[in-house]
């Protein structure tokens, strides 16, 4: 623990990407390949869980360290930060118990997972009681979930590609999914060549950029291809030796939840790797597809029923050929890709998997008007795309923009404050904004961007001063405030209080020249609903 402790310090201190690739490089050539393998799993996002809840550990540490209830919780207010806040409240052991991390998980905490009161108390007794300070930190985030050092998994996958000379991309592949950590793992992972899993894989998705500067610096807009936006599920349609999986780009894959897709790709004539957008379309709106929100009656069940398929029957627009018939077409041109694409799919006629259409424009003024009425196509804007350039892994920018549309915007009122994560967990950077119904204000989104860190110590401060009352972590404030909030498109939606949804919510300004009693209203916001 006390390798991996000290990496946890390192990178939380660092503020630089090259220093931190550094320690991770270093980290991971020194450890043993078993911690290695849990040092990548919880850097990747795994969480090691059900050991226990925020009430039982407050409660723990106010027995183990014999301070009263009431000054844990304001201590746990006052530093912010759950795991930081137990760190502190305990003094070092006389000698630190000296077990590599794979063993405090393997063997202290994995097995307790879920179990009664008792043995997970006890098992968390024994990390408090056998380590010093940066090793009981580290433990501590462990329990709580929240190892947040500012490292992206495609920095830890830098840093192994790097030190292995192994291509980021196969990497990147190889991580794919859901993987158990341990030193099989971490050695096929790390292994040169082909391996006969790296073929049950998607492949790591190439993101677009946000196109800021003036479209005109791309250059002729004939080296482009336009497409339109689209609004749905990303994934990655797999074909292979008669087998099809889909996988989404939060690396889930969605078997059995869109059986007609599924059904489509096993009649495709070839094995292929499609990359897409998976969209509710419905046959009475066969010029737009359907809102987000549909979809997500869809993603929640695992096998739907004939009415859940009826109400939304749903289709993936194709843009790109990774793969055919085994051969990896992503060092291709983007123009040879789409035209096997086309022929592939042209061979079928299959509706529920179809070419996403070129968007065609003789400049790029006809582009920017097209654009301009994007919202209603039910699109967020157009994807911009070199035809020269090749498949690459994740956000590389040059060669995909995304060209979205102005944003739609509202003035609402802050009614709720939260503590934030990591280096803010000190501050109240969450937010819940309101919009008038009547003489009540109704929540209707959440933020947590858009201010600067001036702005965030003047509201946090004056939240404290002005709380009104408090719901575990959240804070309820006087309606002051308005801000101005933005977000992509708003749908109705029986799953909220308002009947609306919003998305992608962020700050725009702080609207210090607008009192409440004049912030937007519901109406207001319904009235741009699909």
């Amino acid at each position: 623990m006390k390798r991996f402790a000290a990496l946890y310090v390192e990178l939380d201190r660092s503020t630089a990407t090259t220093d931190k690739r550094a320690a991770l490089i270093d980290y991971f050539r020194e450890a043993p390949p078993r911690d290695s393998a849990w040092a990548l799993w919880l850097l990747s996002g795994g969480k090691v869980s059900r050991i226990a809840n925020t009430r039982e550990l407050r409660e723990w540490i106010g027995e183990e360290s014999g301070l009263p209830q009431w000054l844990v919780d304001e201590s746990h207010d006052h530093v912010g930060d759950l795991a930081e806040t137990l760190t502190l409240l305990l003094h070092d052991p006389t000698e630190e118990v000296d077990r590599p991390l794979h063993e405090w998980i393997e063997r202290c905490l994995w097995p307790v997972s879920g179990a009664d009161a008792a043995r997970r108390h006890a098992a968390v007794l024994d990390g408090w009681r056998g380590l010093c300070h940066d090793g009981r930190l580290a433990f501590n985030k462990l329990l709580t979930g929240a190892l947040r050092v500012g490292v992206s998994q495609r920095l830890v996958q830098q840093a192994l590609a790097e030190m292995s000379g192994i291509d980021i991309a196969r990497i990147a592949q190889r991580m794919l999914g859901s993987w158990q950590p341990s030193e099989a793992f971490l050695r096929d992972l790390l292994t040169p060549g082909e391996l006969p899993g790296d073929r049950r894989q998607p492949y790591p998705f190439f993101l677009a950029s946000p196109l800021e500067a003036a479209v005109a610096s791309l250059g002729p807009v004939d080296d482009w291809l336009l497409e339109w936006k689209w609004d749905g599920i990303r994934l990655q349609l797999i074909r292979r030796e008669g087998e099809v999986a889909l996988w989404s780009r939060g690396e889930e894959r969605l078997d059995g939840r869109f059986p007609e897709i599924e059904t489509a790709a096993a009649a495709l004539p070839r094995d292929c790797v499609i990359d897409g957008e998976l969209l509710g379309w419905h046959d009475d709106t066969p010029h737009q597809p359907m809102p987000f929100t549909a979809l997500q009656t869809r993603i929640q069940r695992r096998k739907p029923g004939p009415k859940t398929l009826s109400a939304t029957p749903v289709r993936v627009l194709a843009y790109d050929l990774l793969e055919l018939d085994g051969d990896d077409l992503r060092g291709h041109p983007l123009s040879q890709r789409r035209s096997r694409l086309h022929e592939l799919l042209a061979a079928t006629g299959d509706r529920r998997i179809a070419l996403s259409p070129e968007v065609s424009v003789p400049d790029w003024d006809a582009a920017a008007a097209l654009r301009a009425g994007a919202r209603e196509r039910a699109v967020e804007g157009l994807m911009l795309k070199r035809r020269s350039s090749v498949y690459q892994a994740g956000r590389r920018r040059g060669d995909w923009w995304k060209w979205k549309i102005d944003p739609l915007t509202i003035d609402a009122v802050l009614i709720y404050a939260q503590s934030g994560h990591g280096r803010r967990s000190n501050l109240h950077t969450d937010y819940t904004f309101g919009l008038w119904d009547g003489e009540a204000l109704v929540p209707v989104a959440k933020a947590y961007s858009g201010l600067d860190d001036k702005e965030i110590l003047r509201l946090d401060r004056w939240v404290r001063a002005n709380t009104l009352e408090r719901f575990g972590p959240v804070r309820s404030v006087p309606a002051v405030h308005v801000f101005e909030l933005a977000f992509e498109a708003v749908n109705r939606s029986s799953r909220h209080k308002s009947g609306i949804a919003v998305r992608f919510p962020r700050i725009l300004r702080w609207r210090d020249d607008k009192p409440a009693s004049e912030a937007d209203h519901l109406e207001t916001l319904k009235a741009l609903a699909r």
